[in-house]
């Protein structure tokens, strides 16, 4: 490996994880076993370090004004101390990334973004800011981020840092610990309740230290990846990409239409789906992304985006992208992996039932 490293590199090689290239940082894939993390993070704790992503802030008279043009979801009206789960989209309504504001304060406002987009992402805030009276920091080389899951997380946190704030599922507040400064903010891409804590190399690598002290259980990508999959969360570069629009993407929820302005607004107002993305469960095969999604007539009328064998359910579930002309969700759908077709059951509903607060 011999990409870029977390400040938290040394104690996952420590810990014997399997380390992989992950766009373009060297990351742990997993530590012992993928079931036995993801039912870490569904019964217990599991902690990941995501410290790969961008952390960019946006300070100034203005700085809720220019996030709230920037994105799609509503930031203006959100309080101070919430999160606000977004899309950021072009002019002509195709998304750049999926990121989480997070506003600190009314002239303080946290984004942070997915890994392999921190450059592409903050060029394009950048290239925003204009008449905007607001300083824009990439500060992602000052942060690290730890993901801690599962629905001891509360407890055991509150053990380690005795002075933790109360918070609200999706709110963020910053705070102290042991003199050191740090972003607390009740987020997570599990479904499970838990927090995400930003700081400084330092703290993060002791707080880690704690956390290991506590028995909390060392989760990598692969774990996270069927987490978010099995309670039905997009991924960049699957779910959403530089070709569709948040509305062909199941995220009409986080495009506020009735906004004065946003980058993309004029396109996405009159913009007509091309696809939908849907859920499927398989009782026979494991579905992977790339694999054709196929309706009665066996004509081929999507591509899965995401696909795993859920630890919970002991099933194939997968994500997909479909043409929705084609899509009726009366019809029966198949799957092709490899020379064989497996019957997919269509649903609306997670996979799983994550248990945040």
């Amino acid at each position: 490996m011999s990409g870029l490293r977390t400040s938290l590199y040394q104690k996952h090689v420590d810990l014997k994880s399997k380390i992989v290239d992950f766009a373009g940082w060297d990351m742990p894939v997993q530590y012992t076993s993928v079931k036995e993390e993801v039912l870490a993070v569904r019964q217990g704790a599991g902690v990941f370090d995501v410290s790969h992503m961008g952390e960019f802030f946006v300070e100034g008279p203005e700085a809720e004004t220019f996030v709230d043009h920037l994105v799609t979801n509503n930031i203006i009206e959100a309080p101070i101390g919430k999160a606000i789960y977004s899309p950021l989209c072009r002019e002509n309504g195709t998304v750049i990334d999926d990121l989480i504001v997070y506003k600190l304060a009314p002239a303080r406002i946290l984004i942070c973004v997915n890994a392999s987009n921190i450059d592409k992402d903050f060029n394009w805030m950048k290239s925003q800011v204009k008449n905007f009276n607001v300083k824009l920091t990439n500060q992602s080389a000052d942060y690290s981020l730890l993901a801690l899951q599962g629905p001891k997380s509360e407890s055991i946190l509150k053990s380690i840092i005795k002075s933790l704030p109360e918070l609200e599922y999706y709110s963020v507040a910053p705070s102290q610990w042991q003199d050191q400064s740090y972003i607390l903010a009740r987020t997570g891409y599990t479904g499970e309740d838990g927090y995400e804590i930003f700081g400084n190399h330092q703290m993060i690598s002791k707080l880690w230290d704690e956390l290991m002290k506590q028995g909390v259980t060392p989760c990598g990508l692969a774990a996270r990846d069927v987490l978010r999959l099995e309670v039905g969360y997009p991924l960049y570069g699957h779910e959403l990409n530089d070709e569709i629009t948040p509305l062909d993407a199941a995220l009409a929820w986080t495009v506020k239409l009735n906004k004065k302005s946003f980058i993309g607004l004029e396109a996405l107002k009159d913009y007509k789906p091309r696809f939908k993305t849907v859920k499927f469960i398989l009782e026979k095969g494991i579905p992977r992304e790339g694999y054709p999604v196929l309706n009665e007539a066996g004509e081929e009328i999507g591509t899965v985006t995401s696909g795993t064998m859920s630890v919970v359910l002991n099933k194939g579930v997968a994500m997909a992208r479909v043409k929705l002309d084609k899509f009726n969700s009366q019809q029966n759908f198949f799957i092709g992996i490899r020379q064989n077709t497996y019957t997919a059951t269509y649903t609306t509903k997670a996979f799983v039932q994550g248990g945040h607060k």
